[in-house]
């Protein structure tokens, strides 16, 4: 089925979960929208998030899309069952994925969480791991400076490595043997993170473990590309394009990112 993969993030950190989806499925066609007006969501009232969600979802199933992932961990934490009870396509989140694989790799059953003030008040990831394994222990830390760190393109300098020390000291004093990370910005900080807690610690990429599961998702609803026209990628904005184009290219890595597009969808 050659209709379109659509993502929506409240910006650009969906970025990194598209760059997973095209490495792992590089002849489907994508469809991105970035709420960059209305960023951050991790500040917003569930209610707001929520309402959010489902414009940002209206635009994308205008477009015909064949299966749907909210590539942002607030969104995903409040807003997935008012998603899934208005739309009759797939839809997937990044907290589920990234919850199962934490659980699948864990080795003493401790693992930590990070992410937005707002994903981790929800408890979405706690609430995950504890639905698949009452007994796993959860040590969950919010790490606001890490998102404009990231945009910022400060991810392996003093500053970067200083805050995540202070932000992980209590992960440590844990011993979580797994750490996810819960938002999407922050896959570009492994090397700080993982420089901080050691290679003791296993890095759950939740942008990965998305991407795994549309695999599974559209081969299993046999709607997986069957054509061998080469794949249309399509970029969306709220607000700022050329701020979109200059940051994002950090976080698709390879994938180019032209024709973005800025539209209205309140």
């Amino acid at each position: 089925m050659d209709k379109a993969i659509g993502v929506f993030d409240s910006g650009i950190g969906g970025l990194t979960v598209l760059k997973e989806i095209i490495n792992i499925l590089p002849k489907e066609n994508t469809i991105y929208l970035g709420d960059t007006a209305r960023v951050p969501y991790g500040i917003k009232s569930s209610d707001t998030v929520i309402r959010y969600s489902l414009e940002n979802a209206e635009f994308l199933s205008s477009k015909d899309i064949k299966l749907l992932v909210v590539a942002c961990n607030t969104a995903s934490a409040v807003g997935l069952p008012a998603l899934r009870d208005k739309y009759n396509l797939p839809i997937i989140g990044v907290i589920e994925p990234g919850a199962r694989k934490a659980i699948k790799v864990t080795k003493r059953k401790r693992v930590g969480v990070i992410g937005t003030e707002r994903t981790i008040k929800s408890s979405a990831y706690v609430n995950s791991l504890k639905g698949i394994d009452p007994k796993i222990a959860v040590v969950s830390q919010a790490c606001p400076l890490f998102v404009p760190l990231v945009e910022e393109g400060w991810t392996d300098n003093d500053i970067a490595f200083l805050t995540a020390k202070r932000y992980l000291h209590a992960l440590k004093e844990a011993n979580v043997d797994t750490l996810i990370l819960g938002c999407t910005h922050y896959p570009l900080l492994k090397d700080v993170i993982g420089k901080v807690l050691g290679d003791e610690v296993l890095l759950v990429d939740s942008a990965e473990e998305t991407a795994a599961e549309v695999v599974g998702v559209l081969r299993s609803s046999n709607l997986l590309k069957t054509s061998n026209k080469s794949a249309v990628h399509e970029f969306y904005v709220t607000d700022a394009p050329e701020k979109f184009v200059e940051a994002g290219i950090r976080f698709l890595q390879g994938t180019e990112l032209k024709n973005v597009k800025k539209v209205s969808i309140a």
